[in-house]
This record gives C-alpha cells, structure tokens and sequence, in this order.
C-alpha cells in the first residue's frame, strides 16, 4: 500500500511541475509567450 501512495505523490508532482511550465511557456496563453531568438543575428 505504501507504493501506491508514493506513486499518486510522484505521479501529482509531475502534473504539478507540468502545469507550471506549461503556464511559463505561454501554452495557456500564446500571448505571453516569451519569443525566441534562434535567428537573431541576420548577416
């Protein structure tokens, strides 16, 4: 019994930490989705 409840716990904190990037990603809202800088430097 005592590994399933380390599961649910393991299993909610991943949910948790999911959701939280998921919200500092701007994936809830592509408005305040930072923007990425993979080309910018133009030659």
């Amino acid at each position: 019994m005592d590994q399933t409840s380390d599961f649910v716990n393991k299993v909610h904190d991943t949910q948790a930490k999911a959701e939280g990037n998921k919200q500092r990603q701007g994936k809830g809202a592509p408005a305040k989705q930072l923007g990425n800088k993979q080309h910018a430097t133009n030659k």
